[in-house]
């Protein structure tokens, strides 16, 4: 019994002393930690550097602005100046608008103008016409100067002039036979016409989509992509005044379409200067 004590006395030795529960509060526990290991030797630190994929910046077209409503919209502020629209949804009353849309169809000349482009001669994909007493060139081709204008146009530029305060002394007028005429991207910026000219745009028929881009700045190096769209739903008897630096900073167009639609007649007034003054 003896020798068994004596055992047992041995074993609890070695199991090590035993713990002390008379430490002083004050004195602190010091601990052993535990090595962390990467692979065989090699310590792994507290903060881990985690790799990123950098983020794609996601550019989006924007949505274009529509304009419905009458009044002044200005559409952009550059170093050109202010872009104005100014619309006049019921400029002519829709029974009067549609008598005068059959005068017009019926007694104006209309013919295809034949333009230079890149690839030769083409002709426009809608039919024109000219008043003013200076002749007018675009797309490398001239329209002669005609001044004798039609009675119901001289009414309606008086009308026009004095609802705006601006005198015009041109007209382009334009027929649209139907869905797949049209006009392209363009800016009216031909030195004849000045520095910030005034075009008074005015519809007759069946309604079509005036849109209207940006001008990209140059470091997009022509991309139109990402610029600034506007849409402007040309209603019968509507008039449409674009001012200040329009013509500079935007373009504008007429596109096809691809559902049928009615003739629409527009006719675009404008101030066109003598030679001297270009």
């Amino acid at each position: 019994m003896d020798d068994k004590r004596r055992r047992a006395r041995v074993q609890g030795a070695w199991a090590g002393p035993a713990k002390n529960t008379s430490r002083p509060a004050s004195q602190p526990v010091l601990t052993a930690a535990k090595p962390q290991h990467w692979g065989s030797d090699q310590v792994v630190p507290d903060k881990q550097f985690v790799y990123k994929e950098p983020a794609e910046v996601t550019r989006r077209v924007p949505a274009p602005r529509v304009i419905e409503k009458e009044g002044a919209h200005d559409i952009s502020t550059t170093a050109s100046g202010v872009s104005r629209l100014r619309l006049f949804p019921r400029f002519i009353d829709p029974k009067e608008a549609d008598w005068m849309f059959a005068q017009l169809q019926r007694e104006i000349p209309w013919s295809q103008k034949t333009n230079i482009g890149p690839d030769g001669p083409y002709q426009e994909p809608r039919l024109t016409f000219w008043y003013g007493e200076v002749p007018y060139t675009y797309s490398r081709s001239t329209m002669q100067a005609n001044p004798h204008w039609h009675p119901l146009l001289t009414m309606l530029k008086d009308r026009i002039e004095e609802v705006t305060g601006y005198t015009f002394n041109s007209l382009l007028c334009n027929l649209y036979r139907h869905d797949k005429d049209s006009i392209d991207w363009h800016s009216d910026d031909e030195p004849d016409l000045g520095r910030n000219p005034v075009i008074a745009s005015l519809s007759f028929g069946d309604t079509r989509m005036f849109q209207m881009r940006k001008k990209p700045p140059p470091e997009e190096h022509g991309d139109y992509t990402y610029v600034e769209r506007v849409h402007v739903p040309l209603d019968h008897g509507s008039l449409l005044l674009m001012e200040g630096a329009t013509q500079e900073d935007w373009q504008h167009r007429v596109p096809k379409e691809y559902h049928d639609r009615r003739p629409r007649i527009n006719l675009t007034f404008r101030i066109m200067l003598p030679e001297e003054r270009r």
